[in-house]
């Protein structure tokens, strides 16, 4: 995830000197940070997973997209089990993922994670707010059409969890929803930061208003988060879950920072997994 405290230096600079079209395109830059690199030897930890492409034309372009992905079946593989979209945040590709990707399965699940476009093997090009939306939809549609007789959730760390948010607001075939380190809005965060007393928010257009939509999360909604997550403060995605409806849980995992909360808190996911969704 960007440094906020950059961002919003950055951006007001930007709006004095840019026009809207160069603001907009460096917003982009600043927030989805993409890249082809994983983060450490994360990658190792995807050997034995398989390599799958999702592809479509997109709506918003007209273009042909072919989006990277790895799928990784649960053990003991479960022909009827259930199905996870797993949507990373900012910075590195889905490889960079692999431990997380590899915890969720070791919670029962199957997981499919993918790259947005601008990200690893995926189409390339600098991402947006809609285009990762796009995504997102792609490789649900992908996942409903291979496993629809299984239940089917999402998950998103980071950026990732605005992305699933919207998604989860979309879609009516999804079991349940899993956020982790997320926010309510990009300007909240930009608003949380050293230089939140900014008046950046009319500026920033990649907006990921996710406490506008999370109220239309028909499904069971868990939002976890570390009490030592110094990029994403608590509050907002404490905020988060107060803004949703219907069936939720908030995790607060003790230690966990904005990259470890899965690591330190797995059992505590485990348990709140399988009491929120049902799942023994």
């Amino acid at each position: 995830m960007t440094r906020w405290i950059f961002f919003a230096a950055a951006a007001l600079a930007a709006a004095l000197t840019v026009g809207c079209g160069t603001l907009d395109e460096k917003q982009r830059a600043w927030i989805f940070q993409p890249s082809d690199r994983s983060w450490g030897d994360s990658s190792a930890l995807a050997g034995d997973m398989d390599d799958v492409w999702v592809e479509f034309k997109s709506q918003l372009s007209g273009e042909r997209v072919k989006l990277h992905g790895l799928w990784l079946p649960s053990q003991p593989a479960a022909g009827e089990g259930p199905v996870l979209l797993y949507l990373h945040g900012a910075r590195w590709n889905v490889h960079g993922s692999s431990p997380r990707i590899r915890r969720m399965q070791q919670l029962g699940f199957s997981v499919l994670a993918i790259d947005y476009r601008g990200f690893g093997k995926s189409t390339p090009g600098l991402p947006s707010e809609e285009m990762a939306y796009e995504d997102a939809r792609a490789a649900w549609d992908w996942l409903a059409a291979r496993y629809p007789q299984r239940p089917r959730y999402i998950f998103g760390h980071s950026l990732g969890g605005a992305v699933a948010i919207d998604l989860a607001a979309k879609v009516d075939d999804e079991r349940g929803t899993i956020v982790e380190g997320t926010f309510t809005s990009i300007p909240d965060v930009a608003s949380s930061m050293k230089w939140g007393w900014l008046p950046l928010g009319p500026l920033i257009t990649q907006r990921f208003e996710s406490v506008r939509k999370v109220a239309r999360v028909g499904s069971p909604l868990l939002v976890v988060h570390g009490d030592n997550d110094s990029l994403i403060k608590t509050e907002l995605g404490r905020k988060l879950y107060e803004a949703a409806h219907g069936r939720k849980r908030f995790l607060l995992v003790e230690g966990g920072s904005h990259h470890s909360t899965m690591a330190i808190g797995l059992g505590k996911y485990r348990e709140a997994v399988a009491d929120l969704f049902d799942l023994r």
